[in-house]
């Protein structure tokens, strides 16, 4: 039967699909996802048939309550794709994420039965620089999609940075994720190629903030509300097709937590900045209060230090704060090591050069969790508006403006 999704740009799923033996290797994929937020309670127990809407001006999975399971897909385009290669995969993905997020096979589901329990399930797709190359559309590229600048604290890996495409697939169980990562990946493997999954988890007890691998409360200071019109959804000045879009940095940062063990917990807590137990800034107080920078002690000495985490990270002004959603990751060890562990960090915001940029420089400069820390992925996409009604698809505004 004819695919009226994919028909517009001379696209069959048969002629994406291919010989699909090697698709169903290559995305071998899915697991887990952290989101944090201000005031992010732990989601307790959803309902595994709970969805979130797939049609919007913008898309699901950024403001969307954090889920706990999540996979970041990096993917290559076959060289020589085009425009209407691009346009094709874009069509069958939307089609299939909006089916998938609210409990419906997929076309050429060959699981139907998993995605009975959609679980909150949201699919984000996201273009890298060389989307503008292969569309012939260098003019719409946003000046800041490019790879971040060199920081002396890095020791990126190919296998987990760039990409010419981003899938972030969330849901609250993790047999969701991976049947729709599959899918997803499935359905394009003779124009694509799967550069590096990254998966992360979640876990918080209800109304409390997840804590990353090293025991620390993550997520506490962040954007919500009107804020996130300001500051993370682009309001298409500069590029009008990006109206309602917005900006991903997802950066992978290894922890070394066998040295991290060796430190007491007050050394712990001054290179944080907070309490290990309760999340609260060393000026005292609750989580969510704020922390005096401008605080001494006794004797002269800073209560929060200057090379803190949360002092090096905290913005100088307005312009430099951004969504920040943080995952956790272990996966299994490299030969001779104990644990292979970490964050997978994701920013979003309108400007990376002029929201993210500032403050990541800060913390490669001098944070003191850099002794135990080391970024070993780093990529930068933008995302598209969503869109408001069936038979369009995510980057349409960029493809017909």
């Amino acid at each position: 039967m004819p695919e009226p999704e994919s028909r517009a740009s001379g696209f069959t799923r048969r002629r994406l699909l291919g010989g699909s033996a090697a698709a169903a290797g290559a995305a071998g994929l899915g697991l887990g996802a952290v989101a944090l937020q201000r005031g992010d309670s732990g989601l307790g127990q959803p309902a595994p048939t709970a969805t979130e809407p797939f049609y919007g001006p913008r898309q699901a999975g950024i403001a969307t309550a954090p889920q706990r399971h999540v996979a970041f897909v990096g993917l290559d385009l076959r060289p020589g794709s085009t425009r209407e290669d691009l346009i094709g995969i874009l069509r069958i993905w939307s089609g299939d994420a909006a089916r998938l997020t609210q409990g419906t096979p997929a076309l050429a589901d060959t699981e139907p039965q998993l995605t009975a329990r959609p679980a909150r399930l949201t699919v984000t797709i996201g273009f890298g620089p060389a989307v503008f190359a292969h569309a012939g559309l260098a003019d719409r590229r946003p000046a800041w999609l490019r790879p971040l600048p060199s920081f002396r604290i890095d020791k990126l890996e190919s296998r987990w940075s760039d990409g010419d495409l981003v899938l972030q697939v969330g849901a609250d169980e993790v047999t969701t994720v991976a049947h729709a990562v599959r899918v997803l990946c499935r359905s394009v493997t003779t124009l694509t190629t799967v550069r590096w999954v990254q998966r992360g988890f979640r876990d918080a007890a209800p109304g409390q903030t997840p804590r990353n691998l090293m025991g620390q409360v993550d997520g506490t200071e962040n954007l919500g509300g009107a804020d996130l019109d300001r500051l993370v959804w682009d309001d298409g000045a500069a590029q009008p097709w990006l109206a309602g879009g917005t900006s991903l940095v997802l950066r992978r940062i290894a922890m070394n937590l066998e040295t991290w063990d060796e430190i007491d917990p007050d050394g712990r807590e001054l290179s944080v900045g907070r309490k290990i137990d309760s999340g609260a800034p060393l000026t005292g107080g609750a989580e969510f209060d704020a922390p005096d920078f401008e605080a001494v002690d006794r004797l002269g000495i800073p209560v929060i230090p200057p090379s803190s985490h949360i002092a090096r990270a905290h913005h100088t002004h307005d312009g430099e704060r951004f969504l920040r959603r943080g995952y956790n990751y272990d996966d299994a060890p490299e030969p001779g090591q104990v644990s292979n562990s970490g964050l997978l960090f994701a920013a979003f915001q309108r400007d990376v050069d002029a929201q993210y940029l500032p403050v990541q420089q800060r913390l490669a400069d001098f944070d003191a969790l850099n002794v135990w820390t080391t970024p070993v992925g780093s990529s930068v996409f933008v995302i598209p508006p969503g869109i408001t009604a069936p038979g369009g698809y995510i980057g349409q505004s960029l493809f017909e403006a």
